[in-house]
């Protein structure tokens, strides 16, 4: 049986939808929202892009950063994290030699985007191997700040990590590198909603997060944080009118970041409606929906362990609202190029399970490695489901 909130999304209600967190899914308010912000665009599209869109901006920003612990004027919206991460990444000043830092753990997309800057200025791309499984707090921290050289430059932090769904101490490692003087990128792609984000507090020079998977927003909603004394030297990937506007009522990042030529805002001006719905959706509030997604993913991490006769791979605090939990180790078998080419993955889809399924490490050269279930635990999944996973997995598992 689905959860009870599972009616406000348009999920096809035949498969447990235990993959929010690679793509997200919007609920039906917050789609509404959307589509009313549409129809006005469209009815008089001079004077919604010439009058009405700056301060709904404004508003919808305001909310935003409320939201999230930031001053509004420090945000720009952007379609996603992937794209604030390469606007960073275009604003480094960078020499041959220096170095950038990344972990293991690193979303591809992002690895790709710090692995390219530093290729082109001729610096290097260090890796840190944080342990997993018997991942902790500290062995997180003790890991990256060993990568970290008098070279260092820059470290891609994820505040969630995408393959492992480990929670980092982002504040505390944040502190470490400024001691040394070295700024960070936060990847806080999966942060927003599933985390009680307060992004000032952190203190990084600069912050990507998606509002599109656990704010629950639409797809093309995301934002870029950026510390006010690193503003002057970030600039968006796409240049337009606001690199020479007279203007002098608010600074240049605004300026240029909120306009980079026709698109369709619609996905950030649903924002306020997605923050709206998410602490409608319980009595409680946000608090009570990321308590709710905690406790499930503990289940689910509880489930499967029990069922591949594995012990637990991160302590409790390092889990939100997803969980990984390692397979057995594979033999003789190359990792699938994604989720979607993964013989495990179209097992349990066949079973009307949608679920993420990696390779850990995720680049394995020829070595062992093992494939990770990760599993998303949204507002509308409910323990039934978890259940049903656990058993088909318990299934694959005694087959094998």
């Amino acid at each position: 049986m689905p959860s009870e909130l599972a009616a406000h999304w348009t999920l096809d209600p035949g498969v447990a939808f235990l993959n929010h967190g690679s793509f997200g899914a919007t609920p039906r308010p917050v789609l509404e929202s959307q589509a009313e912000w549409r129809a006005r665009m469209e009815r008089e599209p001079v004077a919604f892009f010439a009058r009405d869109l700056e301060p709904a901006l404004d508003a919808a920003r305001g909310a935003l950063g409320a939201f999230v612990g930031a001053d509004p004027d420090d945000l720009a919206f952007v379609t996603n994290a992937t794209t604030a991460m390469n606007i960073v990444a275009r604003s480094l000043r960078l020499a041959p030699g220096d170095e950038l830092v990344v972990l293991d753990h690193a979303y591809g997309a992002a690895r790709n985007i710090v692995a390219t800057a530093a290729a082109q200025a001729g610096a290097r791309l260090v890796t840190a191997a944080v342990p997993f499984p018997a991942a902790t707090p500290q062995g997180a921290r003790d890991a990256l700040m060993a990568a970290v050289s008098d070279r260092t430059r820059l470290v891609l932090l994820d505040h969630v990590t995408s393959p492992t769904a480990l929670v980092l101490p982002v504040a505390e490692i944040v502190a470490d590198l400024a001691e040394c003087g070295v700024e960070t990128l936060v990847d806080g792609a999966h942060a927003p909603g599933m985390l009680d984000l307060d992004v000032d507090s952190i203190g990084a020079a600069y912050y990507a997060g998606n509002a599109h998977k656990w704010l629950f927003a639409p797809k093309g909603s995301a934002f870029l944080h950026v510390r006010r004394d690193r503003q002057d030297r970030v600039r968006p990937i796409v240049i337009s009118h606001g690199a020479t506007s007279p203007r002098t009522d608010r600074s240049r990042f605004r300026l240029e970041h909120d306009w980079t030529g026709t698109l369709d805002p619609t996905p950030w001006l649903a924002v306020p409606a997605a923050i709206e719905f998410g602490a409608r959706l319980l009595p409680g509030g946000w608090d009570a929906l990321r308590a709710r997604g905690h406790e499930l993913a503990l289940a689910a991490r509880d489930l499967l362990c029990t069922a591949l006769d594995e012990p637990p791979p991160a302590p409790d605090s390092m889990i939100g609202a997803m969980a990984a939990i390692p397979l057995p180790p594979t033999a003789g078998e190359a990792p699938a190029m994604s989720t979607y080419d993964d013989p495990v993955h179209a097992a349990l889809l066949g079973a009307r399970l949608q679920v993420a399924v990696g390779a850990w490490p995720q680049r394995p050269d020829g070595s062992p490695w093992r494939r990770l279930l990760r599993v998303s635990a949204a507002p509308y999944v409910d323990r039934a489901d978890l259940e049903r996973l656990a058993a088909a997995v318990g299934t694959l598992h005694a087959a094998a």
